[in-house]
């Protein structure tokens, strides 16, 4: 992974806001109206964009103009909707083919807003009538969102703190507090940071804010980068500060392991944020522990290990450590107060520097098997074969591990 994005939102988030700062970045608008007419709803809306200015600063606002048609055959309570309910739109993202990584994004963000809602309403996910945020642009804004970052190769999103807002929105429930219920459930999901900049206003949208806590791999600073460019999307009102969401594109920067002296080749890393969960146990079977490192991996995480300490009392117990990307922290801290005895769990947010690695494959006379790769700069520095791998065949074959090993190198080595 190389090339990152960060949503910064002074004036909130809304999902025509992403669209616009992705169109205003250099995503081609034909295509996104291209992928999006695979979704067959292209008769309920037509879409396109415009320069715009908000407190003199000049952005990109896309528009979702809902069609006579739609309005004809979905509309009859004065709401710009009509009945869809997370299955049928699953199955409309499905069935129009998209991009891979747009797919599963664009399903991703709608689970997390049905998952939201029916929090709010006390519902299952699959229950929820997702009335405005279900409507036709919200489908557009949404899986346009994902089909732009998927276009633009962004392989990790960061976004900034987000303002509350204030005052009410009228909904489809009738008036509602801003921050609106759904939005306040998103954020908890994330503990995502949140202040308020005076501005009494629905800032940020269940929309907007359902994209970022799905994509986003964390929330606060921009992540260290090389900036490339800058995207700027416009909101719908005007406000006392420009209501734009600006999008930062770049790559990682690298450090380099030596310095240009000597010519030597540089060996350049890359960094990604990391969330580090521990917790102390001193009262759980080790077979328990063993149970509960599997269901970790399960559970997304990169890494689990123990160490032994002395807690109070001089009694003996270890330090579960957990390594996981943000985006999987709630799980596996949902593995570790359901699968130990711990009544607390510390986090922590860091940066890794990881070396880049591939998955290559050698023929061994038991088999294919894979060999991890590692290195930067271009210089190879691990080679190792997979452990299961080895394994598996050693079992197969009544021979013992060590020999698989060597085997599966000898072949990398000598390709």
């Amino acid at each position: 992974m190389n090339k990152l994005a960060y949503l910064e939102c002074p004036a909130g988030i809304a999902g025509d806001m992403c669209l616009g700062a992705l169109v205003d970045a250099g995503v081609p608008l034909e295509y996104a109206i291209e992928k999006l007419n695979l979704l067959g709803i292209s008769h309920e809306y037509q879409l396109r964009a415009e320069l715009v200015h908000r407190n003199g600063q000049q952005a990109t606002k896309v528009h979702v103009d809902l069609t006579d048609d739609h309005h004809h055959h979905h509309q009859g309570n004065g709401h710009s909707h009509h009945g869809r309910h997370l299955p049928e739109i699953e199955a409309l993202i499905l069935a129009a083919k998209l991009p891979v990584r747009a797919q599963a994004a664009s399903l991703a963000v709608f689970r997390k807003l049905a998952e939201a809602e029916g929090a709010v309403h006390g519902i299952a996910p699959e229950k929820v009538h997702f009335h405005e945020v279900g409507a036709t642009d919200a489908i557009v804004d949404i899986v346009g969102t994902c089909l732009g970052l998927d276009w633009l190769g962004i392989d990790q999103l960061y976004c900034s703190a987000m303002p509350t807002g204030g005052g009410t929105v009228r909904a489809a429930h009738g008036l509602l507090p801003v921050p609106t219920p759904a939005v306040l459930k998103l954020w908890e999901s994330r503990q995502v940071p949140v202040y308020s900049n005076g501005i009494e206003k629905e800032l940020c949208t269940p929309t907007g804010t359902a994209i970022a806590v799905t994509l986003a791999t964390s929330f606060g600073p921009p992540p260290q980068m090389s900036l490339q460019r800058i995207g700027l999307g416009a909101g719908s009102r005007n406000l006392p500060i420009p209501n734009i969401l600006r999008l930062w594109i770049g790559e990682i920067v690298v450090e380099q392991a030596q310095q240009e002296k000597g010519g030597q080749d540089a060996h350049p890393t890359i960094q990604e944020t990391i969330s580090v969960l521990e917790t102390q146990i001193d009262d759980l079977s080790p077979q328990a522990i063993a149970y509960t490192f599997d269901a970790l991996f399960e559970a997304g995480a990169l890494d689990v290990f123990t160490q032994p300490i002395v807690m109070k009392k001089s009694r003996q117990g270890v330090l579960l450590t957990v390594i996981c990307h943000p985006e999987n922290q709630q799980t596996c801290e949902t593995v570790l107060f359901r699968e130990t005895t711990t009544l607390g769990i510390r986090r922590s947010t860091q940066i890794r520097a990881i070396l880049q690695r591939e998955i290559q494959r050698v023929l061994t006379p038991y088999g294919e098997v894979r060999v991890k790769v590692s290195g930067s700069g271009g210089v190879i520095t691990n080679v190792q074969p997979e452990y299961e791998d080895c394994a598996a065949f050693a079992k197969e074959n009544n021979v013992s591990w060590r020999e698989v090993h060597r085997l599966a190198l000898q072949a990398w080595y000598s390709h």
